[in-house]
């Protein structure tokens, strides 16, 4: 799967990854199970390529074609 995370989509993803991950470590219930959501945009922040991003044809990154 092609790159198509830019560099501010990249940081930005990283952060809310880890700040929703750290719910999982700091709360009880629930909310901590809440917590495990922030590995998606954690690992695609990682990886600079999102599923989602391919499918509808989009891409964040400077230079890229979303079509390629």
């Amino acid at each position: 799967m092609p790159g198509n995370v830019g560099t501010t989509d990249r940081i930005l993803r990283v952060v809310i990854g880890v700040a929703l991950l750290s719910m999982f470590f700091l709360f009880e219930g629930g909310l901590r199970l809440f917590g495990l959501i922030g590995l998606v945009p954690l690992i695609t922040g990682l990886l600079g390529s999102c599923p989602l991003y391919c499918a509808v044809g989009v891409s964040t990154r400077t230079g890229s074609r979303s079509n390629e």
